[in-house]
This record gives structure tokens, sequence and C-alpha cells, in this order.
């Protein structure tokens, strides 16, 4: 019997992005240790382009979802959107832990390789991750990063059909080899996408799963809350809100 309930949010739709879903949610109800149960929550509208204001809405989802997951009673929220949008603020709003798939996935990266390659679904997400790159500290363990020439349909073409697969696999492959070539021996998929379609591993790299990743170190965040080992620093960005900035936030935000 489940003794401890992760509330995993992502950015996706459930009609929209169904072919990636139908995958997600299986994988995760195989992966999680018999104590945990997970619930896949959504957003709507997504996050349909690749725009800062589109990452500034959903992280304004993610804020007040972390808080309606603690009010119902969740150990943890895994938030499966790879740019960390709005993951600083929602892990001041609340005790539980808040884990996000970028921070997570890289962090682990490190422990399996020495220097890190990312590979993005849209150039247009490159800037993004760069500055990622650099609020984590991890300039000089990240080579560079690149990005797949695709739309979010093509990932959903590749979940759905062999053909739609066939298709994007190659251009995968080049921008993981380019960046294999350039020296790195970790393959970061910068996203829930083409972490489901490609990890594995690639020439003896390591082609990282940040969805295992994510649920694994959440079930580790919670065991280690109830240790005492797993409070964030109230100091600094995950300083408490005072009650008027939360409340004005709920109600105006």
């Amino acid at each position: 019997m489940s003794q401890y309930k992760i509330w995993f949010q992502g950015a996706t739709d459930r009609v929209q992005h169904a072919p990636y879903i139908n995958k997600v949610e299986p994988h995760l109800k195989a992966i999680l240790d018999p104590e945990f149960t997970g619930t896949f929550n959504t957003t709507t509208p997504p996050a349909t382009t690749t725009h800062a204001v589109t990452e500034f809405r959903i992280a304004r989802n993610f804020i007040r979802n972390a808080i309606e997951a603690e009010r119902q009673g969740y150990d943890a929220i895994a938030i499966t959107h790879f740019q960390d949008a709005g993951l600083a603020e929602a892990k001041s709003v609340v005790d539980i832990p808040v884990l996000g798939l970028g921070e997570t996935t890289l962090l682990h990266a490190c422990t399996l390789g020495r220097k890190l390659g990312l590979v993005t679904i849209n150039p247009a997400f490159i800037p993004w991750h760069e500055d990622q790159v650099i609020r984590y500290g991890l300039q000089q363990r990240v080579i560079a990063v690149r990005a797949v020439d695709a739309k979010i349909t093509d990932f959903m073409d590749a979940f759905s059909t062999e053909e739609g697969f066939k298709k994007l696999q190659p251009k995968w492959e080049r921008e993981c080899r380019a960046l294999l070539d350039a020296g790195a021996d970790v393959i970061v998929p910068a996203g829930g996408l083409p972490m489901m379609l490609f990890s594995g591993e690639m020439d003896g790299a390591p082609v990282i799963n940040g969805i295992t990743v994510i649920a694994k170190s959440a079930e580790m965040a919670i065991k280690l809350r109830r240790l005492g080992a797993g409070k964030v620093s109230r100091r600094s960005n995950f300083a408490r809100p005072p009650e008027k900035s939360l409340k004005e936030f709920l109600e105006h935000g």
C-alpha cells in the first residue's frame, strides 16, 4: 500500500500531447517504488510556443499548482518541464520538496560524466538553456547546447508512428554526435519529449532519461525530508514570501 504521493506537473496538454502522455504515465507507474503513487497533471493551454512570455505563463501555473499539491496532501511535486520555469518561486511557497526536470537531470548528469552536452527540441530554447547552465553554475561542465530543428508536432508524430520516429531520429543523432565530437561524455536531452524517445546510450555516453531521474529523486527527497535532510534554505531565492505578497499573487498574479 502506498504511503506517499507525488504530484507530477507537466507543461503539456492531455489532448494535444496525448501520444507523449500515454507513454509517460505508464512509465512513471512502472518505475515508482510500491510505497509511492504519482499523479500526472497537465497544463491547458500548454507551452505551445517557444517564447519567454509563454514560460512566464507556465511558471505562474506551476507556482499555483505547487500550493495546490501541498494543500491536497501530496508529499512532493516534480515539475517535468526542463526549462524549470518558476522553480525557485515554487520552492519558496511550499514546504514539500519541489523538483525541476532541468535542475535534477543536470545535477545527476554531473555524477555520470565529466562534460555534458544538451540537445533541445527547438533552436529557440538554446538561449534559455544556456541561461540555466549559468544559473546552476555548470559553465565548466557543459560543452554546448544544440538543438534539433523540429516542431512539437514532429515529436508527437515520432511517438505515434514508426515513420515519424525514423524521420526525427537522424536529426537527433546528428546533434548528439556533434556534442560527442566536441568532447561531451554525457548527453542530456533538454525536455521530456526527447527523453522518452531517445534515452539510452550512444557511443558509450549515457543519454539520460530525466523523467526516470526526477521520479526517483522525488522519492529520495521525500524520504530525506522525513529524516530532516530535505528542507530548502529559507535564505535568498527560496525565502518564504510575506503573506500579503502570496495573497496578492493568488488573487491577481
